[in-house]
Formats: C-alpha cells, sequence, structure tokens
C-alpha cells in the first residue's frame, strides 16, 4: 500500500509528503509528491533512513500546516525498538524546514545512524500531469555541489537558473553518492541513556526570476507562530454564526486556508499585493476567474483582498494581441505562470487569456466593490481598465457582433472557455459536443451583471452619464435576446449553451444557477429554475450536481458532468435568495455545511455526485485540489446567502 499525499502549503510554496514524510520522486502521481515553489519541483527526494532500513509508522502524518509523524525501527514484540523518531515538517515562503528528534529507549548508551537521500530534479508541473505529453529540453544541465553543511543542487537552461539549497545542525558526517544522481546526507549520533538528539534541516529553493532573498524559517515552531498569525489576520473583524456552529467551523477553516494560498502578485504602479492562488497542487498560481469568485464570496468580509485582486489583474489585462489570438486587448488574464515551460513557451499559459468570463468577472467584482465599501478609489484608478473590459466584451468578446459572449477551441490551449472548461463539458443531454463558436449561459449572466455594476460605476464615480446609459440599454437588450433564445419551452429550463448557429446545447446543467446568481432571469423563469435545481436528479443531498442525472451526458465521476462543485454551490444560494427561494437557499447550505463537517470542515474543490445516504459521506472526486480557494470562500458566500440559520 502505498502512502498517502499530505499537502503543506505557504503563498506560492507547497510540499507533498507521505505517510512518514518523505517525498519518493514519484513522476505522474495525483497530487506527484516533491516540494513546489513557482510551478517547478525542488525537492525531488527526501527519503529518511535508519541504520540502513526504513522506519516503521507508529503516527503518519495527517493533513494541517505542519507535518508530523513518528518513526521507529523495524522490530517486534520480543525486540522493542531501540529509539523513536519525532519528525516535524514546515513550509514557509520558498523554504522547507525539518526537525528530527531522536530519543533513546534504552537504559545504556546507543548509536544510531540516520541517512537523508535528497535529490532536486527541477521538473515542471506541467511535465507531472499524466497527460502523456513530453518536452524537450536541450542544453539543460543539473550539477550538484557539497557544502560544508548540506548540498546544493542547481539547474541551468539557456538563461534559465534554478537552485536548492539544503543545510543542516548539526552538519553531515559524509555526503554520498547513491549512483541515480541523488545524495545520501549521513550522521552518527551517539545517545546516551534514554537521552535526546535533534537534528535540524533547512531547504532554501531559489527559482527562476525569483528577486528577493528567501528567509528561511528557524525551525518549523517559527512556521506555525507565522501561520497562526496570518490565520488570526485573515479572521479579524469576521462574525461568525453563533446559531449554527458547523457553518461557524467551516468558514474559519475557509479562511484559514485562504490566508495560506495568499501568492505575490503586482499592481498597475509595480506595488507588491498578495492575491489568491486557485489551489493547490495544480494551480498555486494567480488565475483570474478563480480569485475573481474567491473575492466576490469574501468581499462582505474581507474587502481588501477584492482590491488586491482587482489591481493585479488590471496589471496583466492584455493590451495588444500579446503574440496569441485569445489575448485581444482588454481581456482579463485567465493563468498566469512562473515555470520553466511557460518561460520557454513550450505551454501557452505563462499569460494565457483563454478565458470567455474572467473579464465580466472583473468588471462585476469593480462595481460590486464600490457598493459594498463605499471606496471609489479602486474605481477611478481603474478606471482606463474597465472601460477597456467592457469594449473586449462589445467587440472581442461578441457582443455587438453576436449578441453574446463567444468563445472558440484555443488550439494548444483550453477547448471551453467558461468555468467548466475541460473537454467534453459543454455538451448535449445526450453527450455530444458542439463544434465551433461557442456561447455559454453562465457567461451571459456575467456579462449582463457587468454591464449593469459598470453602468453604476460609469454614473456614480465616473460622472458619464452617457456611457452609463449605453450600458444599461446593452444590459437590457441581452436579457431579452437570452430569454428568447436560450429558453428551453418544453423543459422550462435554459440551455446550458448555444452553438455557432444559434442551436440549443439542451444538457440540464447548474450552469442555470449562475444566471439566478447574476439577476439575468425574469422573477417567473428564476422561481421555476431555482426550484428545478433542487429536485433529486439534480440534488444529490450534498449539493446541486454539475450535469442532472438520468441524461447521457452524466458520470458522477467526471470533473464536470456530474460531479458537485462547492463554488458552485455557492453561486446557487446566492441566486436563490436573490429570487427569494430562502427555504432552497438552506437546503443547499445545509448540504453543503454537511459535507464540509465530514471533512474536517474544509470543503475540496469538487466531489462525486453520488447520492446521499442515510449515514453516509460524501465520496470525494479522485484528482480534486486539496486546498482550492474557491471551496474555501464557499462558506463565507453561504453565510451571505443565508445567514447563521
Amino acid at each position: 500500500m502505498t502512502d498517502r499525499h499530505h499537502l503543506l502549503v505557504h503563498g506560492a510554496t507547497f510540499a507533498a509528503v507521505g505517510d512518514r514524510g518523505d517525498i519518493s520522486g514519484v513522476r505522474g502521481g495525483s497530487p506527484p509528491d516533491g516540494l513546489f515553489v513557482r510551478d517547478a519541483r525542488h525537492l525531488s527526494r527526501w527519503q529518511l533512513t535508519v541504520d540502513g532500513a526504513v522506519p516503521e509508522v507508529l503516527t503518519p502524518v495527517a493533513d494541517g500546516d505542519e507535518a508530523r509523524c513518528v518513526l521507529v525501527p523495524r522490530g517486534g514484540r520480543q525486540e522493542p525498538p531501540a529509539h523513536t523518531l519525532f519528525r516535524e515538517q514546515a513550509v514557509g515562503d520558498s523554504s522547507f524546514v525539518e526537525s528530527v528528534r531522536v530519543t533513546s529507549n534504552r537504559p545504556v548508551p546507543t548509536a544510531v545512524r540516520l541517512a537523508l537521500t535528497v535529490d532536486a530534479d527541477f521538473t515542471d508541473q506541467f511535465e507531472l500531469r499524466s497527460d502523456h505529453r513530453t518536452y524537450l529540453k536541450s542544453g539543460a544541465v543539473r550539477s550538484r555541489e557539497v557544502l560544508d553543511d548540506g548540498i546544493e543542487f542547481t539547474y541551468r537552461r539557456a538563461e534559465w537558473r534554478s537552485s536548492t539549497t539544503i543545510t543542516a545542525d548539526p552538519a553531515p558526517d559524509a555526503v554520498e553518492e547513491t549512483g541515480t544522481g541523488a545524495r545520501r546526507l549521513v550522521w552518527t549520533l551517539d545517545l546516551a541513556p534514554h537521552g535526546t538528539t535533534d537534528l535540524l534541516l533547512r531547504v532554501i529553493a531559489r527559482p527562476h526570476g525569483l528577486r528577493r532573498a528567501v528567509r528561511v524559517p528557524r525551525d518549523p515552531a517559527a512556521v506555525r507562530a507565522h501561520i497562526a498569525a496570518g490565520e488570526a489576520e485573515f479572521m479579524e473583524g469576521v462574525a461568525f454564526p453563533t446559531g449554527w456552529p458547523e457553518l461557524a467551523a467551516a468558514c474559519a477553516r475557509g479562511l484559514a486556508d485562504l490566508a495560506a494560498l495568499q501568492v505575490p502578485a503586482t499592481g498597475p504602479d509595480g506595488e507588491e499585493l498578495r492575491v489568491p492562488a486557485a489551489g493547490a497542487p495544480w494551480f498555486l498560481t494567480l488565475l483570474g476567474r478563480d480569485a475573481l469568485l474567491t473575492s466576490l464570496f469574501t468581499l462582505p468580509y474581507r474587502p481588501r483582498s477584492a482590491a488586491a485582486t482587482l489591481f493585479a489583474l488590471a496589471a496583466t489585462q492584455a493590451t495588444d494581441g500579446a503574440g496569441s489570438p485569445v489575448a485581444q486587448p482588454g481581456k482579463i488574464v485567465h493563468e498566469v505562470r512562473h515555470g520553466e515551460l511557460a518561460h520557454f513557451g513550450q505551454v501557452p499559459f505563462a499569460r494565457y487569456y483563454g478565458s470567455v468570463d474572467a473579464t465580466p468577472l472583473f468588471l462585476i467584482l469593480l462595481g460590486a466593490y464600490v457598493e459594498q465599501t463605499g471606496d471609489t478609489e479602486p474605481a477611478r484608478r481603474l478606471e482606463r481598465h474597465a472601460r477597456a473590459a467592457v469594449g473586449w466584451m462589445l467587440d472581442h468578446g461578441g457582443l455587438t457582433s453576436r449578441g453574446y459572449l463567444v468563445y472558440r477551441a484555443d488550439e494548444g490551449g483550453l477547448a471551453n472557455q467558461n468555468w467548466k472548461d475541460s473537454p467534453g463539458a459543454i455538451c448535449c443531454a445526450d453527450g455530444t459536443r458542439p463544434t465551433g463558436a461557442v456561447m455559454a449561459a453562465g457567461a451571459q449572466g456575467y456579462a449582463y451583471d457587468a454591464l449593469r455594476r459598470t453602468a453604476g460605476v460609469a454614473r456614480t464615480v465616473w460622472a458619464d452619464e452617457t456611457y452609463a446609459a449605453l450600458l444599461e440599454q446593452a444590459a437590457a437588450d441581452l436579457r431579452d435576446r437570452f430569454q428568447r433564445d436560450f429558453w428551453m419551452r418544453e423543459r422550462s429550463f435554459p440551455a446550458l449553451a448555444l452553438d455557432g448557429q444559434g442551436r440549443q446545447i439542451d444538457a440540464l446543467a447548474s450552469d442555470a444557477g449562475h444566471l439566478l446568481w447574476s439577476g439575468l432571469l425574469d422573477k417567473e423563469y428564476g422561481e421555476v429554475v431555482g426550484r428545478r435545481l433542487l429536485e433529486p436528479d439534480f440534488f444529490s443531498g450534498w449539493g446541486v450536481r454539475t450535469v442532472a442525472a438520468g441524461q447521457a451526458a452524466y458520470h458522477p465521476l467526471s470533473y464536470h458532468r456530474g460531479s458537485v462543485w462547492p463554488h458552485d454551490n455557492a453561486l446557487i444560494a446566492l441566486g436563490l435568495a436573490r429570487y427569494g427561494l430562502h427555504d432552497e437557499a438552506r437546503t443547499v447550505a445545509h448540504a453543503l455545511v454537511d459535507a464540509a463537517t465530514r471533512g474536517g470542515h474544509r470543503l475540496p474543490e469538487v466531489l462525486a455526485g453520488y447520492a446521499r445516504v442515510p449515514g453516509g459521506s460524501p465520496v470525494p472526486y479522485p484528482h480534486a485540489c486539496g486546498r482550492e480557494a474557491r471551496s474555501a470562500a464557499a462558506p463565507l458566500a453561504l453565510l451571505t446567502a443565508v445567514g447563521g440559520a
């Protein structure tokens, strides 16, 4: 049986370790283990042996902000362990620290030989995905240099430079070659009768492009103190519901996870910012849609995060096409990557604009921020960016020429560019996929809300009544068109999308709930849709499925065709409340909180779509992010939707 992987996350750094705290260097795991910084693996081996053997686990690593485990040499009842090892690990910014305490269980002096096999392969995260792709890396050179107190690994490819430095206190007695490129740090420790010896290990990762100095925490205890301070700051001023302790616990857990997921970004004037990364392990970076939805959910409680997200996305807004057909002027970025493959153009995600909905969500957040806080400074500073975003929606986005926001599959990038962006996610009820242009329903709701909110900003902040009236008219026209073209009369439900010929993509999907959130549907239609989402084919008992069961397209373990997404359900709950369907909103909220309660009060990225059974727990989706910003923020959206009831 293989170890489970446990995630330690802090900013743009995460480690995935096994039950005994080891890193084995697995390629293609889910997730792969290792220490990762800015999309590269800076530790690919970290394996401890005792007297030449792998120790047994007494207490495995548990999920948390630091990893602790208890190990002993292999033995039996007639030969109790001579000593016990207590391992504790934590991550900081571009760093990893571990303390190993070795305690003798014998009444006589004892010697123990510890060895730690270490390596850094500097593999890009995209190489570790199970997608059967390979990437040529001509001229790449790896080197190793033994230090007085450890070892340094270096990677070079053309102008690309990365390194990992490992130091130990006490210094190792020897650094041995293994024949595989890894190195083995070796200590012989003399233990007094029932005595204890401590070993402290520090890892500094210096990824390419990191300009600031790395400040390595003294030890795991220092990391814990720093994490606790960050969590306290994130929770400051948030009033948790006293009448619903399970929701309060989910909100607290979510805020703690969001504190860990803050990654550095830069604003339009070069100012340093912290914004929510999408999630670990695969998306510990800025994703436009994810950061915007996370910021919208947390806006009533953490408005500073919303402002930072707006400024960071304005700084990365497309201006001149950027050499890519999906990077039209005014468009908000979908994904920002810092890894080697993105740097050399081997994947298109250094700054990737393959999203039809990040741009309207940017405008929604800007308008909501002004309405919520009364602070007009971001709207004034970002007027040029907001007008450019509106211009993209009207021109390149398709609102003027096609009447709707439109996208086409991007060769080498994403086939679908709405929130359901996996291949095949946009489909008919029988599972067939559209070809050519796609007009996704949810994106039209975002566009409607964006036009209306930006009209409000134009009127109250920019003092431009003419522009405000133009946007309000565009929103009204969009609403009329949508209900004419998307509404499936025979099913009393909106289509998931239209294809390039205007034909309805007729799968019954949860995206209809996003139309409630944006207010695009008339009240009569909205109430029908809201109640339909709570019928058994949609509602699993843990939440609303992305695709209703009973259709050929449905699969409970698919990413977007039958699974249950917490952030999707949070938007649905907000939409139900908007249309006065408060009982239905509470039903969704209680389902999600129940799911969180069974998972240590943490909501995962996505759950399987299987129906709830008495006494059961939600079935996990096998490849979900262990930490996901939108899911972490979802309990706060539920609090907004239903209060503490």
